[in-house]
């Protein structure tokens, strides 16, 4: 079940709506939980028992960790620690790794090793980060154990942010899984985020993502058809996303949850640098506590910082998927980031915002080319066209797709900027003078795009989610 679904939108989400604000306030995780199992469990009902297993297993490490810290048997915290990082990891490894390293190990040895061809667990390596971090928060006493399990398992399983993210820590929620505050206002709130990512979801993304499956589909390409996939993906990627993450932070406002933000513009970004303190922030944000700075950081020289660098961003690419387009997606960003800290930061300052601007973008739609291919010759055709190498598609073509979509590609690219959102708040300032006809104005704006999707999601068939299955 996903968020942009007709039975999550007119059925699964007004029900445990009415069941959770009806019920007393003791019960609502309890509700929370139910409905969040049954919301996993609708598309894979047998990988809820990897879920459960996760979440009592770090539920009792995390006990075990209080009682060997209590009784200051320090070296058997170790021991626990290291246990919930091995078991977590093999785990998410066992699903998602095995048969891309057994079909290496075959093209390799030249051997038939059959492939496990196991489905991956939906939202596996989202819920998998989010109990190594509270175990390992737990470990640095940054936490407080939790001696609830219906309160952690409620934390594991919350359906807003279960099966794509954000990454939600323990700390950023760790208040309001026990005293949370609802009001109208919160609820309303909420309720808009969610329609702005569906919105964004719904309009535009799966918009543009047909577009992408078309060319991306064609035998051979023009170099302006190129340009024209790479952008569609490009924006269909952060439409999707970010329109995801907006409907979860939303969601959670609606049920009194304040989850981290997970995008800032990131395609306003003027370096490769400040595009991932915009990008997936909680992914990044991730890495960096758990791995980057438990490496050393930048603390033990440039060799070892580049080191640990290079290891950050090769497990960023694996995390995405077990691919070589993906671990080839993560190294390409670490070399751009390790040129830009050595040396390209000090002079793109120096060059007008534009410039770079432009550098950016270029750089970040390459990279989402090699992101999209798994087929690593398809990735070398579509790279050849980009470049202007190879015959190409007839030019008739081209043409046909610019003169149809380039309406809807400038839409969508000033809608990955600020300027809708400061446009929007200029507007009803001006034109409504009393706030209650602005509450409005965004009230009705939100139910035309409450129906429009419906009306989007009843007539099309396309409806993916890009991250559904990381």
């Amino acid at each position: 079940m996903v968020f942009s679904s007709i039975i999550f939108l007119c059925m699964f989400l007004p029900v445990v709506m009415a069941a959770y604000f009806i019920c007393p306030r003791r019960f609502r995780n309890l509700i929370l939980l139910i409905s969040s199992l049954f919301f996993y469990a609708w598309g894979e009902p047998v990988y809820i028992l990897i879920m459960l297993f996760s979440t009592v297993f770090d539920y009792i490490n995390g006990l075990l960790l209080e009682w060997f810290d209590v009784r200051e048997r320090f070296r058997a915290r170790k021991v626990v620690i290291v246990v919930s990082v091995v078991v977590n990891l093999g785990i998410l490894g066992f699903f998602k790794y095995t048969d891309f390293f057994i079909s290496n190990i075959n093209e390799l040895t030249g051997s038939a090793i059959g492939l496990l061809q196991l489905a991956l667990p939906i939202g596996i390596s989202f819920y998998t980060f989010q109990t190594l971090s509270y175990t390992i928060d737990v470990y640095r006493r940054k936490v407080k154990t939790q001696h609830n399990l219906l309160d952690f398992a409620t934390y594991i399983s919350m359906f807003p942010q279960l099966i794509a993210g954000p990454i939600v820590r323990y700390s950023d929620v760790e208040k309001d899984i026990h005293d949370r505050k609802t009001s109208l206002d919160l609820i309303v709130r909420g309720a808009q985020r969610f329609l702005l990512g569906l919105g964004k979801k719904v309009l535009l993304a799966n918009q543009i993502g047909m577009v992408w499956e078309e060319i991306s589909s064609m035998g051979q390409l023009s170099t302006s058809l190129a340009w024209m996939g790479a952008l569609a993906y490009t924006f269909q990627i952060y439409f999707d996303f970010s329109g995801y993450s907006d409907m979860a932070v939303g969601l959670g406002q609606i049920f009194g949850f304040h989850f981290p933000e997970n995008f800032r513009y990131p395609y306003q970004s003027k370096s490769i640098t400040e595009f991932w303190r915009r990008w997936h922030i909680t992914l990044s944000s991730w890495f960096l506590e758990y791995v980057y700075i438990p490496l050393g950081g930048n603390r033990k020289g440039r060799g070892r910082q580049i080191v640990n660098l290079f290891i950050v961003w090769f497990l960023t690419g694996f995390w995405h998927g077990a691919g070589w387009n993906f671990i080839m997606w993560g190294l390409y960003f670490f070399v751009i980031l390790l040129i830009e800290k050595l040396f390209l930061l000090k002079l793109l300052e120096k060059c007008p915002a534009v410039i770079q601007h432009i550098y950016s973008v270029f750089l970040i739609v390459v990279g989402w080319v090699i992101f999209a291919n798994t087929d690593l010759s398809v990735m070398g055709n579509f790279f050849k066209a980009m470049f202007g190498i190879g015959t190409g598609a007839a030019g008739g073509l081209s043409g046909y797709y610019w003169r149809t979509h380039i309406i809807l590609i400038i839409i969508l690219a000033i809608g990955s900027t600020r300027i809708p959102k400061i446009l929007w708040r200029l507007s009803l300032k001006k034109i409504f003078a009393k706030a209650k006809y602005r509450v409005l104005a965004v009230n009705i704006l939100c139910l035309a795009v409450l129906f429009l999707s419906l009306a989007f999601l009843v007539g099309d068939t396309y409806n993916p989610f890009l991250y559904f299955r990381f």
